[in-house]
């Protein structure tokens, strides 16, 4: 199991910008593929972004194709969402997530852990 622990969220104005940033710990964190999902108020959880784990493979929501980049540091077992041109429909509880396939997937079934989850609100 791995525990994975999200951080970096706040309050922006529309047009602004965020870094997540979402620490990972367990035995072979390394090797586990991760993604990043999001739940806004009354709506169901929704994939955002994924990374294979080595960080060559990525796959984005089109919602957020051009303005989010998922990448990864195996190195120091961290993952980041940075997040442009953030839009008043991007507020949401962001999570990371962690799935044993080793390529990454926007199936939220497919994760095995998930973080707690950091608050993301962009105001107009």
């Amino acid at each position: 199991q791995v525990q994975l622990v999200e951080s970096g969220g706040g309050l922006v104005q529309a047009g602004g910008s965020l870094r997540l940033s979402c620490a990972a710990s367990g035995r072979a964190s390394s090797t586990y593929s991760m993604g990043w999902f999001r739940q806004a108020p009354g709506k169901g959880r929704d994939f955002v972004a994924t990374t294979s784990w080595d960080g060559r493979r990525t796959n984005y929501a089109d919602s957020v194709k051009g303005r989010f980049t998922i990448s990864r540091d195996n190195a120091k077992n961290m993952v980041y969402l940075q997040m442009n041109s953030l839009e008043p429909e991007d507020t949401a509880v962001y999570y990371c997530a962690a799935s044993r396939n080793l390529y990454g997937s926007n199936w939220e079934h497919a994760y095995d852990s998930w973080g707690q989850g950091t608050q993301v609100t962009v105001s107009s």
